[in-house]
């Protein structure tokens, strides 16, 4: 017998929940309550090792014993993510793998199956729940489905420095819907991000380079901890020690020691091999300042794996003043401005275009790019005038692209570029596009090591931001499951396909190669198998299902007939 055999949910739903699930009927709402004695098994993905094919499972292992304090929790929906992916092409080199095995699936959507004696006053079984993916726990970085196990489970039991990365939802709220809601958090979260605009507190600063006729200003009245004074100018060296001695700030003559780490580091003049090893350099969080009135005299090979994932500031300014480079950085799109977003056939790049088509001072124009050539099905005839499609195949070659794109902007470039395609290539590319003031939105995350060449005067004397973001938070995952649930977005919209957990590794297959426009949900608690469908070829597979598409699009009334026949 298993430790929960014949254990039913104890009282404490919501009365209006509870009302919900029995319109549903008994068998779903059977399921949603969890209603009936738990399983002895349950059935777990894991990855072994980098690469798809070290996918081992579904295994079928007992079933978790939570503890006085914890909860099992029941998974019953599974957004697939190309981080997915990348934890398997990356291995132990993605920024989030600490080791092998993984349980992947972090866009999840979960019931509380059984509730340890201690948390009784607060959570009941058929309790629902989203999951904000990004944890700190006991001061460290965590993340479902990295280095915690992942949704690609039926069950699992989390403990109570996880509870507060709980989001409820309510009992009407469709389970791929739930667990749409972390992706389209991500990307809320991308324009909601915030910089630095002094150096931090208590912390340490490198000033290097030249320094001659170099002002401190504003940033006078900061009070870093430490500085490191690297410059070969007397007169501005004079100023900073005055400076610090009369703060108080510990000065120290040269660069930082091998080894050691910066929170800011500020480069006085246009050198570019000051400016790559200073953003080594740089602490989580840290922001590198080029304070130039001239021009660089080559490109500066940048880390955009570690502005994605570390947050790190790229910023500068044309003027001799330290505290000019530390303007505000705009994350926020340009209203009535010109919007070029990179993977747009994905579903991502379709989530940042619904959320810029949805703004009350959107974009004015929309240039969306492809390499695919899905681009212009994944949203048909929307917004005229105000979109443009572009196949990045059929324009043949980056040149003529750049063409098409100088056409479109009359030479003015990109006003916001969002790239949700995770290429080298493409984050080059898409910078030499920025208009004057012009921020670039490194949505996707490419490995910390990965390193473009950009000119770095259009930071100093353009104005031109970069800005990359990984994850959200608990509120960014509130605010968006406020908003599924007042019916102002609808993530089942971008839903393309569907499967069982026997399925999951054709799923990951079909995210890896770009099989489909939309999202793949994985439903791990079916009663049978479900294969790997698309939408498009329900009506094979599932008729009754099918029949209750919205307009050919998933449904709360599409999922309810699929957790009737299958569960």
């Amino acid at each position: 017998m298993s430790t929960f055999e014949g254990i039913f949910p104890a009282p404490g739903l919501a009365t209006a929940g509870m009302a919900y699930l029995r319109r549903m009927g008994d068998l779903l709402g059977d399921y949603r309550s969890v209603a009936g004695p738990l399983p002895r098994q349950h059935r777990v993905w894991r990855l072994t090792g980098p690469g798809l094919s070290d996918l081992a499972g579904p295994a079928g292992e007992p079933l978790p014993v939570p503890g006085r304090d914890e909860l099992l929790v029941r998974h019953d929906a599974v957004a697939l993510c190309s981080s997915d992916v990348r934890i398997a092409r990356l291995g132990l080199d993605h920024p989030r793998v600490t080791g092998f095995p993984v349980v992947p699936g972090h866009e999840v959507s979960l019931t509380v199956a059984f509730v340890g004696p201690e948390l009784r006053d607060a959570y009941a079984p058929g309790d629902r729940f989203i999951v904000q993916a990004t944890m700190i726990l006991d001061g460290v970085a965590r993340a479902y489905g990295y280095d915690l196990p992942g949704g690609l489970a039926q069950y699992a039991v989390l403990g109570p420095r996880a509870l507060p990365y709980l989001v409820p939802v309510r009992a009407s709220t469709g389970y791929a819907e739930a667990a749409l809601a972390e992706p389209w958090a991500c990307v809320e979260a991308a324009y909601a991000a915030s910089y630095r605009t002094t150096w931090r507190a208590a912390g340490t600063v490198w000033l290097a380079g030249d320094g001659a006729g170099v002002e401190l200003g504003e940033a006078a009245g900061w009070r870093p901890r430490r500085v490191h004074l690297d410059v070969r100018d007397a007169a501005f060296a004079e100023r900073v020690r005055a400076w610090a001695d009369a703060a108080g700030v510990e000065l120290v003559a040269g660069a930082p020691a091998p080894g050691d780490v910066v929170d800011d580091a500020v480069v006085l003049g246009p050198e570019p091999e000051r400016v790559e090893h200073a953003l080594s350099l740089l602490a989580r969080g840290g922001t590198c300042a080029v304070v130039t009135t001239g021009p660089l005299p080559r490109n500066v090979r940048v880390d955009v794996g570690r502005l994605h994932y570390d947050g790190l500031a790229l910023f500068g300014t044309g003027r001799a003043d330290i505290a000019a480079a530390y303007a505000p950085i705009r994350t926020e799109l340009t209203p009535g401005g010109r919007l070029w977003v990179l993977g747009a056939g994905g579903p991502m790049g379709r989530a940042h275009i619904r959320r810029a088509l949805q703004r009350d001072a959107g974009p004015a124009s929309i240039v969306a790019t492809d390499r695919s050539g899905r681009a212009p099905g994944a949203f048909g005839r929307i917004a005229p005038g105000v979109l443009t499609f572009l196949s990045e195949r059929e324009c043949g070659d980056a040149e003529r692209l750049a063409k098409r794109l100088n056409d479109l902007t009359g030479g003015l470039g990109f006003d916001d570029i969002v790239v949700t395609a995770s290429d080298a290539s493409a984050f080059e590319a898409a910078f030499e596009q920025l208009a004057d003031g012009g921020v670039m939105n490194l949505f996707a995350g490419l490995p910390r090591g990965t390193r473009c060449a950009w000119d770095l005067t259009a930071i100093a004397h353009r104005g031109v931001r970069v800005v990359g973001t990984s994850g959200s938070s608990v509120d960014d995952l509130s605010q968006v499951r406020d908003r599924i649930e007042s019916g102002v977005l609808q993530p089942n919209r971008s839903v393309a396909a569907i499967a069982g957990l026997d399925a999951a590794p054709d799923a990951l297959r079909a995210v890896a190669e770009g099989r489909f426009p939309g999202k793949i949900v994985i439903f791990p608690n079916l009663r049978g198998p479900l294969p790997l469908t698309s939408l498009n070829d329900l009506s094979g597979v599932l008729p009754t299902v099918a029949d209750r598409l919205d307009r050919g699009h998933w449904s709360h009334s599409a999922e309810e007939e699929l957790l009737r026949t299958l569960t």
